[in-house]
């Protein structure tokens, strides 16, 4: 089996299943001695390095020097702030953020924002990923990603407080090469990115992403990944940090989902994934998805293209 083509499938798997809003809250440049935070409001952020330099601090941890179409993603509500001091003791006073119009010597331009992820499995997969990302403008493997910042920096600058609604378009789309940045990582804690790295998970996933339809008991995951029950239930809950029934239920709806935006019946799309009882099948859509799948499908439907692209 080819492993660097199973890698790229569930990248794009994993791209297209995340579900998320992004708001900017403001976009400008802090000039002098100055302090920036996303943290408290329970939601990921981000911070995107426009122009000049600046440190992240988070309490515990060595100050992490930020340059220029450098990118920190927060995925967890974590403590944090910016500031253009490596001590992270320096109080500043609060100098308000100005407008990107006229970049000033020293200055650092930022873009911040948040994300709120959407529906289950969307949690389930960023639950996969460290607390934070750093993604470095210098980094060949992202280096198309330096086409978005120049993007970002072309748009007319105005009030620092309401920036363009493009901008958050942009920086999400920077947040799908953060997914495939993490996901050619080794160093993943639990979720469906730690199961598909774990080589005798490989074939199992990729089959459940085939066939989800096909009784999967936790019998016969353990028999497909050549595992006794026990040994198979312990490793793989520790893996993908839940139950196996629980994954399947997840991965299912999220196939289902998918099926769903594409025009399918709910009948066929309920057979697909293993279900012959409608009602059983709303249910369980609902639970994972926030709605039932006829709401779902109509609300997919009156969807203009380029909506369902957002």
């Amino acid at each position: 089996m080819d492993r660097s083509a199973d890698a790229d499938r569930l990248i794009h798997w994993l791209i297209d299943s995340v579900q998320l809003d992004t708001t900017v809250f403001h976009l400008g440049q802090y000039c002098g001695r100055w302090q920036a935070s996303t943290a408290g409001r329970a939601l990921g952020s981000f911070h995107l390095i426009l122009h000049g330099t600046c440190y992240l601090h988070i309490a515990g941890q060595p100050p992490v020097r930020l340059a220029a179409r450098d990118g920190v993603f927060m995925l967890r509500d974590i403590p944090h702030f910016l500031s253009p001091d490596p001590d992270p003791e320096a109080i500043p006073p609060r100098v308000p953020m100005q407008s990107l119009a006229a970049p000033a010597p020293d200055a650092t331009g930022l873009a911040c924002g948040f994300f709120h992820f959407r529906g289950a499995l969307s949690a389930l997969i960023v639950d996969s990923f460290p607390g934070y990302v750093v993604l470095r403008g210098g980094d060949a493997s992202i280096e198309s990603a330096s086409a978005i910042f120049r993007l970002i920096l072309a748009e007319p600058p105005g009030d620092p407080e309401a920036p363009s609604p493009l901008i958050a378009r942009l920086a999400e789309l920077l947040f799908f090469y953060v997914i495939r940045h993490v996901a050619r990582q080794d160093d993943i804690a639990t979720g469906l990115l730690a199961v598909a790295r774990r080589p005798e998970f490989t074939l199992l996933l990729d089959s459940m992403m085939r066939e989800p339809g096909h009784d999967w008991s936790t019998e016969n995951m353990a028999r497909a990944a050549h595992m006794s029950r026990s040994s198979f239930y312990k490793h793989f809950s520790e893996a993908s940090g839940q139950a196996p029934a629980q994954f399947l239920l997840l991965l299912r709806m999220k196939i289902a989902a998918q099926r769903l935006g594409g025009g399918e019946t709910i009948e066929r799309t309920a057979e697909h994934v293993g279900y012959s009882s409608y009602a059983a099948f709303s249910r369980a859509f609902a639970k994972v998805m926030g709605e039932p799948p006829g709401a779902f499908r109509r609300s997919r439907r009156e969807q203009s293209p380029m909506q369902r692209l957002n």
